[in-house]
């Protein structure tokens, strides 16, 4: 190792966090304050105390726990690179992010040290270095069960800490494949992380960690005021049946090893089962799941906890996904491409373009579609109630006034409706919405559930599934029940395969599951063509524009455009014009297939022994799927 590596691993490894409120969102680094200097001088006593324990877990938690997304301090952080785990073809976040772009082959293309996922920085902070957060959960694991904490107290949280070790190797496993495994806390004196293990001695780890986690956890239950966020048992189970998943995808299972898929079968029906016996149940209004917390969001499994009111503990959602109008400076990573916005069915749950009960109108490209996409996608002369204003009606035709920042469409999942303009920036470390962010919901866990019974077999049951989300999004059954939400039309598990994926990129869209999905599937690779979104033209130019926005009624504001039927295809296209737009220089889509496995930076690989680079990538050696 490097001399390096060990001097920060020296201050690093075995510290405490200062006492923060579980899940904080933003934090300095504190650790300083609880160093110790001298491994052997670590007085024991601190795994008997439940307090010093807790506040250790905090920091666990808050840097371990994925956060809100396109925040500055993500905790993908990846000093800077995170875009590259954002990229994908549903939103233009790549038109502000090189990385993003590189990921996607649109401008330049990825070098092997551009995939900092697992750091190439030694500090505690969050995204600094997953291996620093995988230290905190083995100190934890390693030294509470030789504490006098009582037995419950100790399995509560030693469930927790396994449950966070397997979602960080979860994640690093996502991205390398295969990754060097340390379980047992080091000295910084004698560091050894070397090697890499093969996803399979990866993944087994990571079920084992997720058992663990399940034992430990059982009949433990979390009251909403002290234990909101927490890891349970039924997030550990919803955990393993995600990760069994992915084993037997074709990311991790070119082969289609048919064994695999049994086995996450019966794992994703365990958690499915447990969902609904905790009393999970799909909200009623897709609309409000982000906007709704604690023990009324009945959907929610893993979350990250945020409070617009407590100090460092908030976000900037809201602003970044608000117009300028309203107070907000709207990220491009809130944009739908063309791709996401094509991907909704129409109201009896039938492909754009298909034959069924509604026609799709390219103009009034928002009428008859999945309920989901009016809940989500705010567009030119749409409803988007915000700062209180029940009928407010969103411009986003070019040039529109009052719209610095302006983008054609615009993301409502993660706003307030009720939240004024002023109190929407998160700013001095307070302020926002305060929105929770959900990291895994029970439409994920049916979804999960649904891909599983497709791929082994079971038609009929994966329809089951696919039926209770596109119910509760509110599509219509079709104009006969053959056509059952545009399941009817489904025969083969192929087509199956492919509506499920489309399924998910409508119901998890902007929740940063669209990347993970494309990898799981191997279908990232076989992106084609441009990455396009729209822009709405006003027919006529300025003078029209003008006319459109001269103010009617000086009492309310309202401006002449209010006052146009815009439902009325005929109103609406005297007026206005839909185009396809790109980005000026970008190049089509072109992922090399070897990208399914990134491989670890040289500053990485250097302060290690044995890392290997990944096949295909430049010196790779290292295949992830060798047994």
């Amino acid at each position: 190792m490097t001399k390096r590596y060990k001097t920060v691993a020296k201050k690093y490894l075995m510290v405490f966090a200062t006492a923060v409120a579980l899940l904080s969102s933003c934090k300095v680094n504190d650790d300083d304050f609880f160093e110790l200097r001298d491994r052997n001088g670590i007085d024991a006593a601190i795994w008997n105390t439940e307090g010093s324990v807790q506040m250790h877990l905090n920091r666990a938690y808050d840097v371990v726990m994925p956060q809100f997304l396109f925040q500055d301090h993500n905790t993908n952080n990846m000093n800077g690179r995170y875009g590259v785990h954002f990229a994908s073809d549903e939103n233009f976040f790549p038109a502000a992010d090189q990385w993003a772009r590189a990921a996607l082959g649109l401008q330049g293309e990825l070098g092997n040290n551009d995939i900092r996922f697992a750091g190439n920085v030694y500090t505690g902070n969050a995204g600094g270095n997953k291996y620093m957060d995988i230290a905190r959960c083995n100190d934890a694991i390693a030294n509470i069960p030789g504490g006098t904490m009582a037995p419950a107290l100790k399995r509560s949280f030693l469930g927790q800490y396994y449950a966070l070790r397997a979602m960080v190797y979860f994640e690093l496993v996502k991205v390398y494949g295969g990754v060097p495994l340390v379980l047992t806390p080091q000295s910084p004196d004698n560091l050894t992380v070397s090697g890499r293990a093969s996803a399979r001695e990866c993944f087994q780890t990571i079920t084992n960690d997720l058992d663990s986690a399940i034992t430990n956890l059982n009949g433990i239950v979390w009251d909403d005021a002290s234990g909101r966020g927490k890891l349970d048992k039924l997030a550990a189970t919803c955990l393993k049946a995600k990760v069994l998943l992915y084993w037997a995808s074709p990311q991790f299972n070119p082969g289609n090893d048919a064994s695999r898929w049994a086995t996450a079968l019966e794992a994703n029906k365990t958690a499915y089962d447990l969902a609904v016996s905790s009393g999970r149940v799909l909200l009623p209004n897709y609309a409000s799941i982000f906007q709704t917390e604690g023990t009324a969001n009945t959907e929610t499994i893993i979350v990250r906890t945020y409070s617009s009111t407590l100090e460092r503990r908030g976000h900037d959602g809201e602003r970044r996904s608000r117009p300028s109008s309203e107070g907000g400076s709207p990220n491009q990573g809130y944009r739908a491409t063309t791709r996401l916005l094509d991907a909704y069915p129409m109201l009896d749950g039938n492909p754009i373009g298909s034959p069924g009960q509604y026609t799709y109108d390219d103009v009034m490209f928002w009428q008859n579609r999945d309920p989901r996409f009016n809940a989500t996608i705010a567009y030119n002369g749409g409803i988007w109630a915000l700062s209180g204003k029940a009928t407010r009606k969103q411009w986003t035709y070019t040039g529109a006034i009052s719209e610095a920042n302006l983008m054609p469409v615009y993301c409502k999942r993660f706003t307030t409706p009720a939240l004024t303009a002023a109190a929407s920036a998160y700013t001095n470390n307070i302020g926002g919405n305060g929105m929770d962010w959900i990291e895994m919901r029970f439409a994920e866990v049916i979804l999960n559930y649904a891909d599983c019974a497709n791929e082994t077999g079971n038609l009929s049951l994966a329809k089951d599934m696919v039926r209770k989300i596109r119910e509760r999004a509110g599509i219509k059954v079709g104009a006969t029940p053959a056509n059952d939400f545009g399941l009817g039309s489904v025969t083969t598990a192929a087509r199956m395969r492919d509506l499920i994926l489309n399924e998910r990129m409508v119901e998890f869209a902007f929740e940063n599951k669209r990347n993970s999905d494309l990898r799981r599937t191997r279908r990232m690779h076989l992106l084609t063509g441009n990455m396009t979104s729209i822009e709405i033209e006003v027919i006529g130019g300025t003078n029209v524009r003008n006319a459109l926005e001269v103010v009617v009624n000086p009492t309310t504001g309202d401006r002449f455009r209010e006052t146009l039927n815009l439902e009325n295809k005929a109103v609406y296209s005297q007026y206005f014009r839909k185009n396809i737009v790109g980005v000026q220089g970008y190049l089509p889509y072109n992922i090399p297939e070897f990208h399914y496995f990134y491989t670890f930076n040289t500053d990485f690989v250097n302060t290690g022994a044995n890392i290997q680079a990944t096949i295909g990538w430049a010196g790779g050696t290292f295949d992830p799927l060798a047994n």
